[in-house]
Formats: structure tokens, sequence, C-alpha cells
């Protein structure tokens, strides 16, 4: 079984991306041939500043490792660094009805809050596409918010079956942890650098405690009354990064009443430091070697390019390329 995960490196990492796709990534490794890569042609379409690009994937690249990611056991690259990607896009693009990218929701998202409906942005489920199909990639971990991609993906790769002869490109399945698919930002709404409503992955105690204790919204549930759990943010996140025992002695004190919220948001920033102090060490020995990240890079890229050769040959000669 092969699997297959990108990240934007579009801004610094969330809490978000590391439960919605970081940590679920990172324990795959042993359940098949992962492959992970940093996709930073989708990042185009936001990020426009080149010096902005370079550092955002640099570190994308130190924070994934650092969560876990072990480059002996993964093909971890650059997208950029497989070219043939964007001759499976074409292809694919040519297959791919208007209407259905009219229809995805990420697009009209973006655009909504202010974004270029450029071509890219238009084209960015026929590009995903291509990402997953080029390694023929069996399993995808994805946020509920890429589902919609993930059935362009698999019809995409029917029409080329359909017309050019079945198994030309594998169809692959989707994996949503439900649980954590969507993780609230500061404000509620999905956690998102788009909508400036993150908790970084990688904050210092005075960052983090700035953020939790002024920017988490909560209500105006008086301090002596119970507090509702139905969505909470404050408590959403709490059981993202505490333990068992404290979440559920947290849900006691949300329902008998007598705390208020700043209470919580200590007990959630010390949840918050416990959990990311590891990696945040693990973090600090990878930047201090320079040439390690470059290493790991080229090795992937090495590894993605033979096994996206062969898928390519395969759909070139299916399609009348080669």
């Amino acid at each position: 079984m092969r699997i297959l995960t990108g990240l934007q490196p579009s801004g610094k990492l969330h809490v978000g991306n590391y439960f919605g796709a970081m940590e679920p990534a990172v324990r795959l490794q042993d359940e098949g041939e992962a492959f992970y890569f940093i996709a930073n042609y989708h990042a185009m379409t936001t990020v426009k500043s080149p010096g902005e690009l370079r550092a955002y994937t640099r570190e994308l690249a130190v924070d994934f490792l650092a969560s876990g990611l072990d480059p002996g056991r993964s093909v971890f690259f650059l997208q950029s660094a497989v070219p043939e990607v964007n001759e499976l896009a074409w292809i694919l693009s040519t297959v791919c009805p208007v209407s259905q990218l009219e229809k995805a929701h990420s697009y009209k998202d973006k655009v909504a809050h202010g974004f270029s409906p450029s071509h890219g942005l238009f084209a960015y489920p026929v590009l995903m596409a291509a990402d997953i199909l080029l390694y023929d990639s069996n399993l995808v971990p994805v946020g509920k918010d890429q589902k919609q991609h993930l059935e362009i993906t698999r019809d995409l790769a029917g029409k080329i079956n359909e017309a050019f002869g079945e198994g030309t490109l594998v169809v692959p399945e989707p994996m949503i942890r439900e649980a954590t698919a969507v993780v609230p930002g500061l404000d509620g709404l999905k956690m998102s650098k788009s909508y400036g409503n993150t908790l970084p992955l990688f904050a210092t105690p005075d960052e983090a405690k700035k953020l939790i204790m002024k920017k988490l919204v909560t209500d105006a549930t008086p301090l002596e009354a119970p507090k509702p759990r139905e969505n909470s943010t404050l408590l959403a996140l709490y059981r993202l990064l505490a333990g068992e025992a404290e979440v559920a002695a947290m849900e006691a004190d949300f329902d008998r009443g007598g705390i208020g919220y700043g209470e919580f948001k200590k007990r959630l920033l010390e949840a918050y430091l416990e959990r990311f102090q590891a990696i945040s060490a693990r973090r600090a020995e990878i930047l201090a070697d320079s040439g390690y990240i470059d290493e790991v890079l080229a090795r992937g890229a090495e590894k993605a390019r033979a096994a996206a050769a062969v898928v390519l040959d395969r759909v070139r000669t299916a399609v009348g390329l080669a």
C-alpha cells in the first residue's frame, strides 16, 4: 500500500496542520510505503514573495522532520523537484469538466476571502490530482475540507481509465480522521493561515500565552455558571492537546461551574507547551545541521522521480504520447 500526503508551505505551521495531517502521516509510516511532499507549486497561488516561499518551504521541511517523519522509512521531497507532475496535470485537465472545478468549495471560499481568482487557484484540484495519481497512491490522508478534492481526483482517474484503458491510473482512497478532520482556530472557525486564527506549532511560551489568553474566543458565561461544552473552541483544542484524565477533569469543571475561562485557558497553555516540548527540541537539533535538510530532500526527489517515471510512461503510452 502506498500512502501519500502533501502540505503547502504557505506560512508557519499550526496546530491544525499537525493534528490534521502531520501526526497521522507520521503514524502511517509503518503501515505502507509513504510518500510525503511539500506542495510549493500549490503555495504559489497565495504566496507571492519568492523569499517568503523559500523560507516557508525550508521551515516546513524542518517542522515535518521534527514532528517524526523518518526519511529512512518514507520518501520526502519537494513537489517542484518532480516536474513530471505538471505533464500529468495537463493530461488530466483534458478530461476535467470546467463545471467540476466551478463547484469546488475551496476555490469559492478563497475568492470570498479576497484571494485573486487565478487559473492556478481554479485548477488547483487538477494539480492536486496529479500529485496523488503520479505515484500510484492507494491511500491519501486528508482533512474534511479536502474531501471534495479527493473525490475530483478519483473521478479524473476514472475518466482516464474509461477513456484509455483500465489500470492506466490507480484510483486512491481517502482517509479522513473525523475526530480531528477540522481543527478549530482561535476564533472558532477552521484553523487556517488564510484566516489568521492559528495557534502556531512552534511558539515561544510568551507567544503562546498571548494568543491563548487574549485571542482565543470564549462566550460570556459568568464565572459561577456551568460552561457549555458544545461548540467550545477552548475545550475542543484541549481535547487534542491533553491526556484523557485531564480532559475528563476539564469537562467535569465545565459542567460544575465556579471556574472562569481564564483558568481554563491556563490549562490549555500548559497542555500546549507540554505536548510540543519534545518536538521543539528535535527541531533545534535539525536546525543546527545546515546540510541535513538538503540531503534528505535530494534523496527523496530521486526516489520520487523514479516512481513518477513509471506512472507517467504508462500514461503517455495509454493516451498516445509515446
